[in-house]
């Protein structure tokens, strides 16, 4: 925990200058407010399981991004946690870790019941709202969770999952992943198999919402040409201003749009900077091997490796890198209302899950007000602002609930 705080430390003091960061308006405050603000994807579970996290904790020196005081203080209404289980460290157990990090979130809102509750239903979200409670929704980052067994992914579903990842980074037998697209080792599809596509109408019929962050291009366009509800990207950002291949092309941001979709921004600085984008490749040898180095000694002494390990020593190298200003995440913003369109636009902030690697000003869920004011500083209406803060995502979530509605039962 002391080199996570160091590294973020650091990665403050390297921050621009206190004069970029966006100070709030009454009239941002009073239109952030009145939305139901919702983040599609936090790796808080990770410290749930890993860290014995508790989100109701009120350590000033927390590195987190995500408590129940910090959504509070950003009117963070919803938040969609990613479970994830991580393809090396869990190979042969991934539906048991799933169900592991499943269980922490509910683990979680069943010790904060006046501050926090668990939600499945667009309904659930608006009701938490009116209770002055954060909605606790779940989705699945990576289809190797359900071990190519569709009865697992209904068993997800009846566990509160309301969205599944078709693949994390690394390709599964389905569906191929941009993340070892260009690897020659690894097995690919050309994008869905048969069986993927299967998958895909399992997920529309459940009323899951299909996810298509971290896919390849093709499978995100077999993805778009099978499904039918809207999909989302539950954290992309625009590969026209940031050139990774987790980002999304204008291409198929305007495809999204035709499907009636939403793309969730991410926060990484990664995928929202160029220039931090290259710096951050640029390291990735001497990274990659610090972080071999001290997993290696931490195994070397009969201990078990998590995720959090290796993201403890991440941080200390992405904190090596200037933050980008907050207008690099508004840039990615705007591009996809502009290609898009306003309806098809929201935030998937990667929170907890990136190093610390966000924009300067925004290093937790109470910073989300100053997004909102930098919209309104473009010239966004208070009802558009509202759309990207929530509105899109929870007009795809209902309409991902209509057509489960709508679908024959097998």
């Amino acid at each position: 925990m002391n080199q996570r705080i160091l590294a973020v430390a650091l990665s403050l003091a390297i921050a621009v200058p206190l004069c970029a960061q966006t100070a709030v308006s009454a009239k941002a405050r009073e239109i952030h407010n009145s939305a139901i603000v919702i983040d599609t994807h936090a790796d808080t579970p990770q410290r749930f399981l890993d860290e014995n996290y508790d989100i109701g904790s009120t350590d000033p020196k927390d590195p987190g991004n995500i408590s129940l005081d910090k959504a509070k203080a950003g009117n963070l209404g919803a938040e969609f946690f990613s479970i994830w289980a991580e393809p090396e460290t869990n190979q042969g157990h991934f539906a048991r870790h799933t169900l592991d990090l499943i269980d922490s979130v509910y683990e979680q809102a069943a010790r904060h019941p006046d501050r926090m509750m668990m939600a499945f239903s667009v309904d659930d979200i608006e009701r938490a709202h009116r209770e002055h409670k954060l909605a606790a929704l779940l989705g699945i980052e990576g289809g190797h969770s359900i071990e190519n067994d569709v009865r697992l992914l209904r068993d997800f579903y009846r566990l509160g999952v309301r969205y599944m990842t078709l693949s994390w980074s690394n390709t599964n037998e389905w569906a191929d992943s941009s993340g070892d697209i260009d690897d020659p080792k690894v097995e690919h599809h050309n994008g869905l198999t048969e069986g993927g596509k299967q998958i895909v109408l399992e997920m529309n019929r459940l009323g899951m919402m299909v996810d298509i962050s971290h896919v390849s291009d093709k499978t995100f366009y077999d993805a778009i040409a099978v499904t039918k509800a809207p999909l989302i990207a539950s954290h992309s950002s625009a590969r026209a201003l940031t050139n990774h291949p987790r980002n999304m092309t204008d291409d198929m941001l305007r495809a999204v749009a035709k499907n009636g979709g939403v793309v969730q921004v991410n926060f990484f600085n990664a995928f929202i900077d160029e220039n931090y984008r290259k710096a951050f490749e640029a390291q990735a040898k001497d990274r990659d091997a610090a972080v071999k180095a001290y997993t290696d000694q931490l195994k070397a002494a009969g201990k078990t490796v998590t995720y959090i390990d290796a993201e403890r020593i991440e941080s200390e190298w992405a904190a090596k890198i200037p933050r980008p200003p907050l207008k690099s995440l508004i840039d990615h913003i705007d591009h996809i209302a502009k290609v898009a369109g306003i309806d098809h636009v929201g935030l998937g902030s990667d929170f907890d899950g990136v190093s610390g690697a966000t924009p300067a000003g925004i290093d937790s869920a109470a910073d989300l007000p100053k997004i909102t004011q930098a919209l309104l500083d473009r010239g966004y209406s208070a009802d558009d602002i509202r759309k990207i803060l929530g509105g899109n995502l929870l007009r795809v979530f209902r309409e991902a609930e209509r057509v489960s509605r709508e679908m024959p039962a097998r």
